[in-house]
């Protein structure tokens, strides 16, 4: 599977071909995770409607919900102004963390004025 030329050209990747890719709930505008998509990840979830990311701590394409059941299925994609980052509009079945919680933000926002220690 390769992509369209205009959108390879368009795409910005890490030095080891990786483009951020953000999960967003459809029904609720909720952001539900971070992974990581190269060129062929990006290719198969635009072929399948599912979304498929590559994890760089097992070198390989992950299909979420594969094993758990916990599907993405992919209404849109869209490339952010800078070409770095790609937005998943997602449906989600169950678990979109890895934690078993619906969202990978699921915990309480940092406080903002509080001292911060540093070296």
């Amino acid at each position: 599977m390769a992509l369209p030329d205009e959108l390879t050209a368009r795409l910005k990747r890490t030095d080891d071909g990786l483009i951020a890719a953000i999960a967003q709930e459809r029904s609720t505008g909720r952001v539900l995770m971070l992974a990581w998509m190269d060129d062929e990840a990006l290719a198969r979830t635009l072929a399948t409607r599912r979304a498929t990311y590559y994890s760089r701590s097992r070198q390989q394409y992950w299909v979420k919900g594969e094993t758990s059941g916990h599907i993405q299925y992919v209404h849109d994609i869209t490339v952010d102004c800078d070409g770095d980052t790609l937005l998943l509009t997602v449906d989600q079945t169950g678990a979109a963390c890895h934690t078993g919680n619906h969202s990978c933000f699921d915990t309480a926002p940092l406080e903002f004025g509080v001292p911060v220690e540093t070296d």
